[in-house]
């Protein structure tokens, strides 16, 4: 696997055997002349008296009669205390040198040194981005880096392949430690658990979840049609927001439940485990004795899920309230009731799902009833990708044609790159009322 033994560097220095009441003012005068690498202490212990200390000398004085150190100093040192030069012999193992330095001496020449990694905010676990050209050497690389990084990192993954599942989780290998990839995360003062291989999680996100939550006013109501486990619906919640909260994954759904008891804030959260379109489609549906306009039997229908979620969320917050009553009182501070007139208002709807978040637009198509509705319709939050060889008028003319409306006033935000030619961007525009059904 790896021969430690090929780092070992061995030293043959000069130490001073000096009194030890005197070490502090010899160290001073010997400044520039004793051994300075890093995590070396140049003053140990004399392993044949508790009197005296050896103040190990540079590498670069390389003779007994100490005459590659100036006279001035050795005369000051002479008149401190009785000095006696001695050999002294070192050993810089494996356990010394960083992950470069390793990489750097195990991998061939020419191939980029891989030793950063991504990892999840106070978590256990190090993710790599191995490039093919480096998979054959990828144990090692692991190796190294679970080696210099314990006990802070316990486990290591590499993702294998792209992420082409329907719930857009990214599957990975554990390489080394333990193969637990349960952790917690801590971001603005919410705190997530989850699994990383089992929900999508991307702690490089953090700025632009904080970021987009504090466009929202407290008392706002939220729809996220791809939460995850809450990275946006969580912090909304804090916030005194309501938040209508979906994701297709039931493990993400799972953990969005979990995360909305930890943060206290499940008071202020539905979680719904649906396909987006049918979410988004059956919260905005006007019941059958609100309205007259479609198709009533599909009207009716498209409320059953819907109403049903809502009563599992009912049940089981008074199932958790029941066995968290020490904390019933700090969670009631942030508790604000739900209204059950989801068609009539939402303020923003997040769309969090880059790679195709732009071909559910359509769902918004004819959805809105527009005399139903009160108040200025919602804000949309789309999240894509944007290759250098394409436009930003290229987006827009895409989301207006699944719309069938023109978007008036389109803002992007340039979240991070994504690759060298790539970009994630947040287009935020206001629902067109061309969009509605209007009376």
């Amino acid at each position: 696997m790896l021969d430690e033994s090929m780092f070992d560097v061995h030293l043959k220095l000069w130490a001073l055997r000096i009194p030890r009441e005197f070490c502090k003012v010899a160290s001073k005068l010997l400044d520039g002349h004793m051994l300075d690498k890093p995590r070396i202490k140049p003053v140990v212990e004399d392993p044949t008296s508790e009197k005296t200390r050896y103040v190990i000398l540079s590498e670069k004085v390389q003779n007994p009669d100490l005459s590659d150190i100036p006279a001035h100093i050795l005369d000051e040192l002479k008149k401190l205390c009785k000095i006696e030069t001695v050999p002294y012999s070192m050993t810089l193992g494996y356990s010394y040198w960083g992950a470069d330095d390793v990489l750097k001496k195990v991998l061939p020449s020419g191939l980029e040194v891989p030793s950063s990694f991504e990892t999840i905010i106070a978590s256990h676990v190090a993710h790599l981005n191995i490039p093919d050209v480096l998979l054959p050497y990828k144990d090692v690389i692991a190796k190294v880096i679970y080696d210099k990084n314990y006990p802070r990192i316990l486990t290591v993954v590499n993702k294998v392949g792209s992420i082409a599942n329907e719930f857009r989780v990214p599957k990975f290998e554990v390489l080394a430690g333990k193969p637990d990839m349960a952790t917690e995360v801590k971001q603005y003062g919410a705190t997530f658990k989850l699994d990383y291989g089992l929900v999508y999680w991307n702690s490089r996100l953090e700025h632009e979840h904080i970021r987009l939550v504090n466009k929202f006013d407290q008392g706002e109501i939220i729809c996220d049609m791809f939460a995850g486990i809450g990275p946006f619906a969580i912090p909304a919640a804090q916030k005194r927001c309501l938040v209508y909260a979906n994701d297709l994954n039931p493990d993400s759904v799972r953990y969005l439940k979990i995360n909305a008891d930890v943060n206290k804030v499940n008071g202020n959260l539905r979680a719904y485990n649906m396909d987006a379109r049918k979410f988004v489609s059956q919260l905005l549906a006007v019941p059958v004795g609100e309205s007259k306009v479609g198709d009533s039997s599909l009207i009716s229908s498209a409320q059953c899920d819907i109403q049903e979620n809502m009563k599992e969320n009912f049940i089981e917050r008074n199932s958790e309230t029941d066995d968290l009553k020490g904390s019933e009182s700090k969670r009631i501070k942030t508790r604000v009731p739900f209204t059950n007139k989801s068609w009539e208002h939402i303020d923003h709807v997040i769309m969090n799902l880059p790679a195709s978040a732009l071909q559910f637009l359509d769902v918004f198509k004819g959805l809105i009833q527009r005399k139903h509705w009160k108040g200025s319709l919602p804000w949309i939050h789309c999240y894509c990708f944007i290759r250098s060889n394409e436009s930003r008028d290229l987006v827009v003319s895409e989301a207006e044609s699944l719309l069938n409306a023109k978007i008036h006033g389109p803002v992007f935000h340039r979240v991070r790159d994504v690759a060298p030619n790539k970009a994630m961007y947040c287009l935020s525009f206001r629902l067109p009322e061309e969009a509605c059904i209007n009376p």
